[in-house]
């Protein structure tokens, strides 16, 4: 895993919060770490993403908005201040906008490794053909359940029923063995989802960790290379991969068959052939 130092700017008036949290995840499995990570919005766009900014480890950097660009601006100069104090070796610039091609020229001069992060339907291949490599992430919009459950309680008022007569009421349910309740409740209980563990990945070779991460993944048993932030995704999404764990250590220790590309500072994986 890389030691670089890395800085991450994020015009967070230009992607969404969802595209920020990928970021850092992305970054966090490519890296090891972000030295810098800063946030560049409205007060009002501060307010209303100071949950996600704290659970990130963000730092907002509020604009008074005082033009169109004041926002880009505000990142320009700050980006050229962080650059001379702390030195970072990979500049992470997160924004769809193609008005950042003149800072994203002047950071390579200064010795900078410089990506792109955009948020897909927004960016232009004008914009990803400025920077060193650019990567393109798609919006998921929250699942109904969770919109629904952010909406605040509706309150109803019931009209009383009056209670039915001694005659019409139901009759007492059957009592249930003891023993059949357990084994009901033992069938109806899912299994817990297996994760591939540093532990059952090092066991190698390993046909069960390969074939479950071939199954995730069939673009690689197909001989194709997959985006490892995609592969990432879907790996965590099965549940084949911890949150917490390391998709690096995971392809490492299975390395007979996956190869990370390219080997120094990896966003691609494929299948050996």
């Amino acid at each position: 895993m890389s030691q670089d130092r890395v800085m991450l700017l994020i015009d967070a008036d230009n992607v969404s919060v969802d595209v920020m949290e990928q970021a850092v995840r992305l970054l966090l499995n490519q890296h090891g770490g972000l030295h810098v990570r800063r946030a560049y919005c409205t007060a009002e766009s501060a307010v209303s993403n100071q949950a996600a900014f704290k659970r990130l480890g963000i730092k907002p950097m509020v604009n008074l908005a005082a033009g169109k660009n004041s926002t880009d601006i505000a990142l320009a100069v700050d980006a050229i201040d962080l650059v001379l104090a702390e030195r970072p070796d990979v500049v992470v610039i997160a924004s769809s906008d193609s008005d950042f091609a003149p800072l994203v020229h002047r950071l390579r001069e200064k010795g900078c490794v410089v990506r792109g992060i955009g948020q897909k339907g927004k960016t232009g291949d004008e914009t990803q053909e400025v920077y060193d490599d650019f990567t393109v992430l798609e919006h998921h919009k929250p699942a109904a359940s969770e919109a629904a459950a952010s909406k605040p309680a509706r309150k109803t008022t019931r009209k009383a029923v009056a209670p039915a007569p001694a005659a019409e009421k139901a009759a007492p349910a059957k009592k249930v063995p003891a023993a059949r309740k357990v084994a009901s409740r033992a069938a109806a209980k899912p299994a817990p989802p297996q994760e591939v563990t540093a532990e059952v990945a090092s066991a190698v070779p390993n046909p069960a960790a390969v074939q479950a991460v071939l199954a995730c993944l069939p673009e690689l048993a197909a001989g194709k290379n997959l985006a490892l932030n995609v592969a990432v995704q879907r790996l965590r999404e099965s549940h084949l991969l911890g949150k917490n764990s390391s998709s690096l250590k995971l392809f490492a220790q299975l390395s007979d068959q996956f190869e990370l590309l390219p080997a120094s500072k990896p966003t691609q994986v494929r299948l050996r052939r």
